[in-house]
């Protein structure tokens, strides 16, 4: 048994007890947890740190087959600029790295994290995900923006889905996005969520070119589509009304669905959701440093806050972020938010990340019979309990 103790620890799922006590097993099971009153006496055995407990942290999205990319594509070139150079990029053999994949996973456990919610257009991160100490749902995307390519771009993903599956890794189908996923395509996507009950994650909102494409079938995605892939475009059309409706429309109310970036979400979109969808199984996912680096823009934050939405954080990729830390998309948060409670930055790093992958059982907060990792956080602003650019996470106890 460890008895562990800290300046402060935050459950994940209830209010921070000051010189709380942790229990748990040898193998990180939580046995109990412990309010002193904020008074802690000596006693034998007990662990005390200087800093603030946390639960392993989720990270909710993550590219981990473009690792290798690290570096490579410039910052703040917009959404249609960053796709041009992804698309340039990601298969080119000179830059490809064996040891990227190996290299990220690593560095997502030294940083804390337990759980991922991956995306993977192929099988190259399988044999990293079924040795790692990480837990991983990954999300197979689809993607075929032109309806002749819907059978094709499928049976890619269930292929792809179906080695995951063999390995004994958790997977699911989803869609890319609003701009490269056809109506048929997304139909398909649909009845095959449906089917299985399965997760579905969905690029959201990244950029305002989603609106203009959607909209006017103008701007960087379609020249984009047009110019960097070489698609035929003649199809498209501008479809009325909002472009999330449209989304909404063609995903199933049933499933859990994350919705990644978020970046320009209104108030009215906001409206669109809860008319459309459950707001306990719908989850909105934050990536504030890859939204810097890309479009130089933060998501709406007090919007969602006020909103009430089941907010969780993610990284992306190396080919959009510096590092794969969730405590560093926490940090870049309450410097630009600084209105937002540490309570509430755990919550969205741990437990909510947890329940968007359903996962909470295990991972997220600490409870009882949980194995979610043990972090500790130091370098904070323990009076006004506020991260700072010090901040810095220690791994005290990895789930067994």
């Amino acid at each position: 048994m460890r008895k562990i103790s800290a300046t402060f620890i935050f459950p994940g799922n209830r209010p921070p007890l000051k010189n709380g006590i942790l229990i748990c097993e040898d193998d990180g099971t939580i046995a109990e947890i412990t309010d002193t009153g904020g008074m802690l006496r000596e006693q034998a055995g007990l662990e005390y740190y200087s800093g603030i407990l946390v639960p392993g942290f989720v990270n909710s999205h993550c590219h981990l087959e473009l690792s290798h990319l690290k570096g490579k594509i410039p910052e703040r070139k917009g959404l249609g600029g960053f796709l041009g150079e992804i698309n340039k990029l990601r298969n080119d053999e000179n830059l490809l790295d064996p040891l990227a994949l190996k290299k990220a996973d690593f560095q997502m456990q030294h940083s804390g994290t337990v759980a991922v919610g991956d995306v993977s257009n192929s099988i190259s991160s399988l044999e990293v995900k079924r040795t790692s100490k990480l837990y991983y749902h990954t999300f197979t995307e689809a993607f075929g923006f032109h309806p002749s390519r819907v059978e094709k771009a499928f049976s890619i993903a269930k292929f792809v889905e179906s080695m995951f599956h063999e390995a004994g890794l958790s997977v699911s189908v989803t869609p890319h996005s609003s701009y490269s996923v056809s109506e048929t395509l997304f139909k398909r996507i649909k009845d095959n969520a449906l089917s299985d009950n399965s997760i579905l994650s969905i690029h959201n909102q990244e950029s305002i070119a989603e609106e203009m494409f959607f909209k006017s079938c103008s701007g960087p995605i379609l020249n984009h589509l047009q110019h960097n892939l070489g698609l035929d475009v003649s199809h498209l059309k501008p479809k009325r009304g909002s472009m999330l409706h449209w989304v909404l429309s063609l995903l199933p109310k049933e499933n859990q669905l994350l919705l990644v970036h978020n970046t320009y979400t209104s108030q009215s979109d906001i409206s669109v959701i809860k008319e459309n969808r459950n707001p306990e199984n719908t989850y909105f996912v934050l990536c504030p440093n890859s939204n810097l680096y890309i479009e130089d823009q933060l998501p709406p934050v007090p919007l969602f806050q006020n909103e009430k939405l089941n907010l969780c954080l993610g990284t992306d990729s190396l080919a959009s972020n510096h590092q794969l830390s969730v405590l560093q998309e926490m940090i870049t948060l309450q410097q630009h938010f600084p209105d937002i409670t540490l309570h509430e930055l755990v919550t969205w790093a741990c437990l909510n990340g947890a329940r968007a992958l359903r996962i909470d059982h295990r991972y997220g907060s600490f409870e009882r019979g949980k194995n979610p990792g043990i972090n500790l956080i130091t370098g904070a602003d323990l009076q006004h309990l506020k991260l700072t650019s010090a901040c810095r996470v220690k791994v005290l106890q990895q789930p067994a």
